[in-house]
């Protein structure tokens, strides 16, 4: 997830996510992350310049890379519903694989730790612009229903957010088929056929 970055940064971006996800973001403190990284406040400072800078890059680090997740593959796929169901499909294997990328994103996005900037510079380069493009293409080919794109992009994505949250809770087993069915769910809610 953090492979773009030298061996400190990685190191202090792994850390990081893993003591706010078990300790939640303000008992994780820059001595607690120099600690548990191994990596010298020193150094860390050479690089971030605050803990506020840490979370900013952490959080575009997750997001720019669940965007090449989540697009990945969709150019294999010939049809919009093809593409639609791929990156939908892209979606729930990313939040099983990464549950404390998945996590951070969801309990942080809105949080004000996060720079405006930082936020859309994530929008442009994570994945939910190019699923704004996909459901924009549905809408003029007369596939889907007449509403912004954006609405129905977050609208799906909040289906999605609760099936994954049920199913790191144990309260449900996100198998192929119930994803398929959500999936399937999705498509109809917003097509005109």
């Amino acid at each position: 997830m953090f492979e773009q970055y030298n061996k400190m940064q990685k190191a202090v971006l792994e850390t990081t996510l893993n003591l706010i996800i078990e300790k939640e973001l303000q008992a994780t403190s820059m001595s607690l992350i120099a600690k548990e990284s191994r990596v010298s406040t020193g150094n860390i400072y050479h690089y971030f310049s605050s803990k506020e800078d840490i979370i900013n890059e952490l959080y575009k680090a997750i997001v720019l890379f669940n965007g090449d997740f989540v697009t990945k593959s969709l150019k294999e796929a010939a049809t919009l519903q093809e593409r639609f169901q791929q990156a939908w499909r892209n979606v729930i294997e990313l939040g099983k694989q990464y549950p404390n990328g998945f996590r951070f994103i969801e309990q942080y996005s809105f949080s004000p730790y996060i720079y405006e900037q930082s936020k859309l510079e994530a929008y442009k380069g994570g994945w939910c612009g190019p699923m704004e493009q996909l459901y924009r293409e549905a809408v003029e080919e007369g596939l889907f229903v007449s509403l912004d794109p954006h609405m129905m992009v977050q609208m799906h994505y909040g289906s999605f957010v609760y099936l994954l949250k049920s199913h790191q809770q144990n309260m449900l087993e996100l198998t192929e088929d119930v994803a398929e069915q959500a999936i399937r769910f999705c498509w109809n809610s917003v097509s005109r056929g």
